[in-house]
């Protein structure tokens, strides 16, 4: 596997330290990270700012650090809005090829996107359909860059696995797979052996972090009591230290085939602040853990 960190790691948008793309990219490469996984917005790499001067500007920082870009991250939401006026999908549709060009210039071939978020005014099967319709015209728009798509297990629609493979084979495009990632069915109850295993064949990226759960609990001042809060309090922490199996889930990755690209993230706030000492331990820790426990050379 290949190891990619993530560029949100240091976006800043937690309140941790932050650094620029080229500072971003020398940092990878000082750690001893084979690639990086560039955020597709503000601060890192927005369509509105990779103008020709800056995409030059990352290059030469790739080259000179010997680091690939293995993808960008795109953030989208395919749900129904209740403005119908506005072509949110078509916004995101040209998003997303804007994406799909920059990772061809930069040397990456996967853009990574979500599916969508459910609505109160409607019912996830009517969104299904949009969301298909939508992944698909992204994935031809991205194939004439020789792009793949690469549908994260975040948003609500197709979370669980099986909806995933579900989504792609309604999808059905050769340019379309799985950014597989462990926390999403670790949190939701799914055996990480056995959804690995089957999602592996179709999985071109995984994307991860650990965490800590904490129970959460509501105080009633009448009764004197408490009554039990759901769901749990999540905590990143750094990698080994966490409720989530890795070595099951990386094992059910490996025996099910997939040998693309590991990418390790800081999306949230961690234990210990987010100094940049703080945000290289754990980004040096991910890479002690993958190559201990064999799944790296």
């Amino acid at each position: 596997m290949q190891l990619s960190l993530f560029s949100v790691s240091y976006a800043g948008y937690w309140g941790q330290q932050s650094l620029d793309l080229p500072a971003f990219i020398a940092k990878a490469g000082e750690l001893g990270y084979d690639a990086v996984m560039l955020a597709g917005k503000r601060p890192h790499l927005s369509p509105l700012d990779a103008d020709e001067e800056s995409l030059a500007t990352i290059k030469a920082s790739l080259q000179k650090h010997q680091v690939a870009c293995s993808v960008i991250a795109g953030y989208t939401d395919l749900s129904p809005t209740a403005a119908a006026e506005v072509p949110y999908l078509e916004m995101q549709m040209a998003y997303v090829e804007t994406l799909a060009r920059l990772a061809a210039d930069l040397g990456s071939s996967i853009v990574r996107v979500f599916t969508a978020y459910e609505t109160d005014n409607h019912a996830p099967a009517a969104i299904w359909p949009n969301v298909v319709s939508t992944l698909r015209e992204m994935c031809d728009r991205a194939a004439a860059y020789d792009v793949t798509i690469a549908i994260q297990n975040h948003h609500d629609i197709a979370l669980h696995t099986d909806a995933m493979l579900e989504l792609l084979a309604d999808i059905a495009r050769d340019n379309c797979g799985l950014g597989f990632d462990a926390w999403s069915p670790a949190l939701r109850g799914e055996d990480l052996y056995e959804s690995a295993r089957k999602a592996a064949p179709h999985t071109v990226i995984t994307t991860n972090a650990d965490f800590v759960r904490f129970p959460r609990y509501r105080y009633h001042p009448a009764v004197v009591n408490y009554t039990r809060e759901k769901p749990d309090q999540v905590r990143a922490v750094p990698f080994g230290e966490g409720f989530i199996d890795y070595e099951a889930f990386f094992a059910g990755l490996k025996d099910g085939g997939f040998n693309g690209t590991a990418n390790y993230e800081m999306c949230s706030p961690i234990r210990g602040g987010g100094d940049i000492q703080n945000l290289d331990r754990y980004a040096t820790t991910y890479i002690e853990w993958m190559r201990k426990s064999g799944f790296v050379k």
